[in-house]
């Protein structure tokens, strides 16, 4: 199973990005999906994630602002960011738990600068 992330960038305080995490290969069954990220100097955190049926998780940081989805059909899940901020800049990595395993995609930059 591969995971190709995409549609991160440079975007001004208070733009908007959508990230869309593609997944292929031996494609059974994909469980819950997950967005995550990591700035310089900091650990991985979870931004948010989404289980086969539907039901959403956020982190706190990014409730009100940030709206994951996915597109069972098309093996596709999508984090629509919205108002974001300097802090929101890192790389963001996408996952998939397929039957009893995780993969992770190779992560998209996102940058926040005026």
């Amino acid at each position: 199973v591969q995971l190709q992330a995409s549609g991160g960038g440079l975007v001004q305080p208070g733009g908007s990005l959508r990230l869309a995490c593609a997944a292929s290969g031996s494609i059974f069954t994909i469980n819950d999906m997950g967005w995550y990220r990591q700035a310089p100097g900091k650990q991985r955190e979870l931004v948010a994630t989404i289980t086969m049926h539907g039901t959403t998780n956020y982190a706190d940081s990014v409730k009100g602002r940030f709206t994951i989805s996915r597109d069972n059909a098309k093996n596709t899940m999508y984090l629509q960011t919205n108002n974001l901020k300097p802090e929101d800049t890192a790389v963001y990595y996408c996952n998939a738990h397929v039957v009893l395993t995780i993969y992770w995609g190779q992560g998209t930059q996102v940058t926040v600068s005026s």
